[in-house]
């Protein structure tokens, strides 16, 4: 059961970072947060095997479709504007 309940959350961690790349101003993401927050309860309870794994695989069809072209990075992780900026310099400061 631990399994299923970590796999869920992180289906719920990739939807808000998916809609935060649609939506990078808090203001406007916030009510799209509430939105799939009330999505994933209503299907809390569901009993049913078989129904729950067409709940997942929607859902990550739904993920696999909004999927942004060019994803948010933050500018000092790999591939984000900032990324070893400084690295000519920290090599060099050594000699």
């Amino acid at each position: 059961m631990s399994a299923h309940r970590n796999y869920v959350r992180s289906l719920y961690k990739k939807a808000l970072y998916t809609s935060l790349d649609w939506y990078p101003n808090r203001l406007h993401w916030r009510p799209i947060a509430l939105q799939i927050r009330a999505e994933f309860e209503a299907n809390r309870g569901e009993s049913s095997p078989v129904r729950v794994q067409q709940l997942l695989r929607e859902t990550e069809d739904a993920l696999e479709e909004y999927r942004h072209p060019l994803p948010y990075k933050y500018m000092t992780a790999p591939g984000g504007t900032k990324y070893e900026r400084n690295k000519w310099f920290e090599d060099n400061m050594t000699r």
